[in-house]
């Protein structure tokens, strides 16, 4: 059965990205961007207290991301 996806502090997204290879590049304002050799759009991650799941999935997608991949992840985080 699949887990749901719920909204999670900036710094745990942030570092789950970090361990799929992505490096900070820039911040603008609250909003921190990641960036990934080979991957043609960066990742863009609000500086929230619980980032909405609606932003979590778009960053997924962005990312190529699997469900799993993200709950594999968030258990090593």
């Amino acid at each position: 059965m699949s887990r749901k996806i719920t909204p999670i502090h900036y710094r745990k997204l942030a570092k789950i990205f970090e361990l799929e290879g992505y490096a900070l590049t820039r911040e603008e304002g609250d909003h921190m961007i990641y960036v990934k050799p080979g991957v043609k759009r960066p990742v863009v991650i609000p500086k929230y207290s619980e980032i909405p799941v609606f932003v979590i999935k778009n960053n997924l997608r962005t990312a190529g991301f699997s469900r799993e991949r993200y709950f594999e992840l968030l258990e090593r985080v």
